[in-house]
């Protein structure tokens, strides 16, 4: 019942006004004084001009939620009349109450106090000075009180509607950020899986081609060869394998079965990294002046993947008899990974790796941390990729980076 008439005000107005018409009426007919007891039903009956203004006070309230303020004024005028032109006022004064409701509860403070002290004032006045009793009798002491209470009940209602929407507007807002912030830490969690899997299987694809080009090449002539190329093509395929199963073990869900358990690539496997090149024919020399520290978890990660993702590019763009040199170096509270390479693409000294997406996710992973990367051919030849990443990852920022 509440919510249908919530949906149709127009007929719980409707329904108000019938009600209030029907309050009236009873209160005419009950006289405060008719006894020495106390007040007396039937003793007294309303004149004619006191039920048509009742009639039209009752009205006028199912119009109270559009023009409340016009409401307000004709209760109010028809209440003065009643009030100073019949001995046997009718209580036109009940419509007016609740028309002052309906104005305090659909405006601010300083208006419901302003238009209620001056209905209070006129009404309550006007019943002392022309009602026909005294001016302290209880009926007018009735109207100011209860215009009071109507101003203060339609204030209090405001302020409650007011605080309830504020809450209800809080959630809603709070639920919007939760549901962004739950889409923005979804996309970047697809962004670092895209550049693990990105640089797990460049890396081992470019060993993979670069055997088995080995093996078809010398197939015939050393076989030996050929079944030691291809031992190194099956190792490789497998680290892949292993590598793609323990990322992709990440998006299970809590009832798959558990994921692999292997520690996540750092540069504590750096070692085995560098052996897999020099297998496939990369020459390569490590330098380290990190003190055998413990770096933090993602900076670990992202340097075994710069590593990683620029040899691969070594072997794949550098040329057959490229040679490469990787030194990592801890200063202050930065760690630099540095990898060099003095090969000679096929396309001319100056050209850079191009094609995929390889420095495009370096740079991703180092700007993610607050580091800077530098990607650039060297002057005489071969080509230089720099990370410097922060040991505490901070904001994410792009100064200083250059392609």
């Amino acid at each position: 019942m509440c919510e249908r008439f919530r949906d149709h005000p127009l007929a719980f107005d409707s329904v108000l006004a019938f009600g209030v018409l029907v309050t009236m009426i009873a209160a005419s007919f009950t006289d405060p004084h008719g006894s020495p007891t106390g007040p007396t039903f039937g003793d007294r009956a309303p004149t004619l001009p006191g039920v048509a203004m009742m009639t039209a006070a009752a009205v006028a309230l199912v119009f109270r939620r559009r023009r409340p303020f016009a409401v307000l004024v004709f209760t109010a005028s028809l209440s003065l009349v009643d009030l100073l032109g019949d001995t046997r006022p009718a209580p036109v004064a009940i419509s007016a109450v609740v028309a002052l409701y309906t104005v305090a509860s659909r405006t601010d403070r300083p208006t419901t106090w302003r238009v209620g002290l001056v209905t209070m004032t006129v009404l309550a006045v006007a019943a002392m000075a022309f009602g026909p009793t005294p001016w302290y009798a209880q009926e007018n002491l009735g109207v100011f009180a209860w215009t009071g209470m109507a101003a203060a009940g339609g204030d209090a209602v405001r302020s409650r509607r007011a605080f309830v929407d504020a809450m209800r507007e809080r959630a809603e807002r709070a639920e919007r950020t939760r549901e962004e912030e739950a889409r923005r830490r979804v996309a970047e969690e697809r962004l670092r899986i895209a550049r693990d899997l990105h640089d797990v299987v460049a890396h081992h694809i470019a060993l993979v081609n670069v055997q088995a080009g080995v093996a078809a090449h010398v197939m015939d002539r050393r076989p030996d060869q050929a079944k030691e190329a291809l031992a190194h093509v099956r190792e490789a395929s497998r680290s892949a394998l292993d590598e793609l199963r323990a990322t992709v073990g990440l998006l299970r869900q809590s009832g798959d079965p558990e994921a692999p358990t292997e520690p996540v690539s750092g540069l504590a496997v750096l070692d085995g990294l560098l052996d897999s090149f020099r297998r496939a024919g990369l020459p390569v020399s490590l330098a380290r002046a990190d003190g055998g520290r413990q770096l933090p978890a993602p900076v670990d990660l992202a340097a075994y993947r710069i590593v990683q993702e620029a040899l691969t590019n070594v072997r794949k763009h550098a040329g057959p008899d490229a040679a490469a040199e990787v030194s990592i170096v801890v200063v202050g509270r930065t760690v630099e990974v540095t990898v060099l390479d003095d090969g000679t693409p096929p396309d001319g000294p100056a050209a850079e790796p191009s094609g995929g997406h390889g420095l495009l996710g370096m740079r991703e992973r180092v700007t993610a941390l607050g580091g800077t990367l530098t990607a650039a051919p060297r002057y005489g030849g071969g080509f230089r990729v720099q990370a410097i990443l922060p040991l505490c990852p901070g904001t994410p920022r792009e100064a200083g980076e250059e392609e």
